[in-house]
Formats: structure tokens, sequence, C-alpha cells
């Protein structure tokens, strides 16, 4: 069974769960990591999500302000055992109805094009392509995206 808890970037499993997530980056950003890392800070995230599966932490997920009708996903990552089993699709669709409480009314984020299944599961849940936003603008292997909330 998965729960969905709602919290900040102090909780310990997030924290556990990033650390993770950096180190698989490390290996699919490869020069270009310190660039990237310098954007995915934690201190400030507000509203983070930890999945449980029989709680054991499976997965987690972030977003802050983008601007004042936007939030930008941050920090989504799974576990590898646990890939393809919905986690990171009920992940994001907990930050998305979080994000539409609060009366943000869309989602932009950035991923790299080396990751490749990143890439297909933001689309599969109906994220489109955009051009580079701020930082990422110039950065050739950056890809972004944004879905409307309804």
């Amino acid at each position: 069974m998965m729960t969905i808890v709602r919290t900040n970037s102090s909780h310990i499993d997030f924290i556990r769960l990033v650390k993770k997530l950096d180190n698989y980056l490390k290996i699919t950003d490869g020069d270009e990591h310190d660039f990237y890392n310098q954007f995915n800070s934690i201190e400030a995230l507000q509203h983070t999500i930890v999945a449980y599966v029989n709680q054991k932490p499976v997965g987690c997920g972030a977003f802050k302000g983008f601007d004042e009708n936007t939030v930008e996903i941050k920090r989504m990552f799974t576990l590898p055992e646990t890939r393809c089993q919905g986690v990171a699709s009920q992940i994001l669709k907990a930050l998305e109805e979080w994000a539409k409480e609060l009366g943000f009314n869309s989602c932009v984020l950035e991923t790299g094009i080396r990751q490749t299944e990143a890439v297909q599961f933001y689309k599969k849940n109906n994220y489109y392509s955009i051009p580079n936003y701020g930082q990422y603008k110039t950065i050739e292997n950056s890809l972004c995206f944004q879905k409307e909330l309804s």
C-alpha cells in the first residue's frame, strides 16, 4: 500500500532520497552536474512529498513558486526497484493537487536530455515542451516542460 506524505525539505526521508537522486544525476549529467546542481538546493523547498510503500520511503518530489501563477516541479525521484509501478505518477499528481490548492494554475520543470525515462514520464503525464526558461535558456542538454492545472 502506498502512502503520500506532505512535508518540507527538513524531512529525513526526503533528504535521504534526494541524496540518492544526486548520486544518480552525477552519473547521467557527467561534466554538467555542477552546473545543474547549483539550482537544486533543497533548503528553500517548503512543499515536498515523500511516497512510502509498506512504510518504506520509495520516492519524492517537490515544488517551489516560479511566478504568481506557476510552480516549478523539483527533485522528482523514485528508487530504481519501484520504477514503472506508478509511484512517480502518484507523487506528481499529489504535487499538482497541492499546487492547485494553493491557487497555482500551471507547473513548469526542467529535465536533462539524457534522462530519457524522465522525458517520457512527463510527456505521459501531459506535460508539453516549452522554450527553455531562466538559467536553462542557453543549455542545450536541458529540456523544459509545462502543464496547465485544471
